[in-house]
């Protein structure tokens, strides 16, 4: 027992040292590497301590800590409120839209652009595909606002000229809330989220292809059988890493769509914890809501992560 206490602790001792010679040794990477662990502690560790507003009754005069405490008053009142099954319906709606039905189309534009030969043709294509990425939601949801305008809006005009009701009004009706949603987020992110894939299937390995190209295989053969097993890991992780926001719609989206005509279908937990935390003043009841999004999010990553381990051999760790 003694002897294997003695090499642990030489082990242990040995392994500090080598740690620190890493340092010394490689200081500079350390230095550069420094601004980032110290954002990460005061932007999304130190805003942590806030989360014990989710059980106090919050006074501006007595501060968070100097409040009283009330339990989890603020969850009962929240699970059964009228809004809770309505927000939460529309909630996971919006996080089916962007978590999981949009996640394939980056792939099959990762897959056609690797496909692409033309270097000139493709670099124009990235560009293209890119562009909206770094559109603010206030630019897409005006221009959206443009083209479905009743009467002046372009598709209304089609329509019209097709010999329909151009009045119609999509951004009023509730049916036509998701689809616009989907077309939009689509829009804005697919060439963005396809750069990651295309990075993937740069580190494929050349010598597959050529051996397939050898054996007669088709481009479609070669891209289900090489290139989607080749990047299988990347998209393992980033759809773990994407259900765990399926309960964040995204506010900004979400609050620029919503009218009174689609607000049945539009009001998220997102829109409404800006609606009763800042608008409301009801800190305590937002940060509860915030707080319970949080969790789901990351019981659904520990999920996602534990099936995909033994489905796929894929996990964040």
């Amino acid at each position: 027992m003694e002897t294997g206490t003695t090499e642990q602790g030489h082990l242990k001792r040995t392994s500090n040292k080598s740690f620190g010679k890493r340092i010394l040794k490689f200081w500079p990477l350390y230095v550069m590497l420094l601004p980032c662990i110290i954002y990460y502690i005061l932007i999304c560790y130190v805003p942590m301590g806030g989360v014990v507003l989710a059980f106090k009754d919050y006074s501006f005069r007595k501060g968070i800590w100097g409040s009283p405490w009330v339990g989890f008053r603020y969850f009962k009142t929240f699970f059964t409120s009228y809004d809770c099954f309505r927000l939460l319906r529309n909630t996971l709606t919006v996080g089916f839209i962007k978590c999981i039905l949009e996640f394939p189309f980056a792939i099959f534009l990762a897959l056609m652009l690797n496909e692409v030969r033309n270097m000139k043709f493709k670099k124009i294509s990235q560009t293209i595909t890119y562009l909206p990425h770094f559109l603010s939601s206030v630019i897409i949801i005006t221009m959206i606002q443009r083209i479905l305008a009743p009467n002046t809006g372009v598709i209304n005009q089609i329509i019209g000229q097709l010999g329909g009701d151009p009045g119609t009004f999509f951004l009023m009706d509730a049916k036509y809330f998701f689809q616009i949603l989907f077309s939009m987020d689509l829009w804005r992110n697919i060439g963005w989220d396809s750069i990651i894939y295309l990075a993937a299937i740069s580190g494929v390995d050349v010598a597959l292809y050529e051996a397939a190209d050898m054996d007669g295989a088709s481009k479609l053969k070669k891209m289900w059988h090489i290139t989607l097993p080749g990047i299988r890991g990347t998209i393992g992780l980033l759809f773990i890493m994407g259900v765990g926001g399926l309960l964040a719609s995204g506010f900004d989206q979400i609050y620029l769509l919503r009218t009174p005509g689609n607000m049945s279908v539009a009001d998220t937990l997102d829109t409404f914890v800006v609606r009763i935390g800042l608008q409301g003043g009801q800190f305590g009841y937002a940060t509860a809501i915030g707080l319970i999004q949080g969790i789901v999010g990351l019981i659904l990553v520990i999920v996602c992560n534990r099936i995909s381990k033994k489905v796929t051999e894929v996990g964040l760790w």
